[in-house]
């Protein structure tokens, strides 16, 4: 039987509401490179045209990325990142801390949810290129060996990982889905080329199952079902780093 935990509940005698914001990778890396008490960044809460609008800006300090390579040594990281409200709806969902004491303590009730979105640029482009450049690289390399190996290998029918992925090419279908950041990194780096793209197209270049692939669009585009462009997809404004015809026509 396993061992029971208490839990510090001071945060429901406090009635201590919670945000729960779901931010970019990057974005959580560069946080671990500040000080223990230091400064991430800073959050301003406004109003326009009655709507609640909510900014993330990261410290000056934190905005330069560490070089991968000799190119990359000027590259930052956006520094302003728009929030994406969501409804918490009808759901009830909570925060707990773990302490190095093994400790579990409530720390609030999620009052609110969003998504940290940055501000396109060129300079986030580069970073979007940069980790894709970084997702492809060869996991294995090949290397001619200088004197034949003379270790004996017992030959095997099949490998443990040929069987696993066969496995889980019957469950899943003939096209394997890939890692949901890497899927985005090929949508973005496809955008880039052209607006709009048929639901077709964007498997032959992803490589991932339809209805896998029409899950992620919904969240980051948009389905154009008349018009000159019927029948293709087009990245959400907050997304693109262009201007659709209809905003150019607007700023005209």
């Amino acid at each position: 039987m396993s061992e029971k935990m208490e839990v510090d509940l001071t945060g429901v005698k406090q009635s201590k509401g919670v945000w729960l914001v779901k931010v970019p990778k990057y974005l959580s890396q560069q946080w671990d490179k500040a000080a223990e008490k230091g400064e991430v960044g800073k959050i301003a809460i406004g109003k326009k045209q009655g709507k609640t609008e909510v900014c993330f800006s990261l410290s000056d300090e934190l905005i330069a990325l560490d070089a991968v390579g000799e190119n990359d040594a000027s590259l930052e990281v956006p520094k302003d990142h728009p929030f994406t409200m969501h409804p918490v709806g009808g759901q009830t969902m909570a925060v707990f801390s773990h302490s190095n004491t093994d400790e579990i303590s409530l720390e609030g009730m999620v009052v609110h949810r969003a998504e940290c979105r940055p501000v396109v640029t060129d300079s986030y482009m580069k970073l979007k290129k940069l980790q894709i450049k970084e997702s492809i690289k060869p996991q294995r390399l090949s290397q001619q060996l200088e004197r034949a190996v003379t270790t004996i290998f017992k030959p095997v029918a099949n490998h443990d990982f040929n069987m696993e992925y066969e496995k889980k090419k019957k469950t899943e279908g003939k096209m394997v889905r890939a890692e949901r950041q890497l899927v985005l990194d090929m949508l973005f780096s496809a955008f880039e080329k052209h607006q709009y793209y048929n639901i077709k197209a964007l498997v032959d270049i992803t490589k991932q199952p339809v209805t896998y692939l029409k899950e992620i669009m919904r969240e980051i585009g948009t389905y154009n079902s008349k018009g000159v462009h019927k029948s293709t997809w087009e990245l959400k404004p907050e997304y693109r780093h262009y201007q659709s015809d209809e905003e150019e026509m607007q700023t005209t």
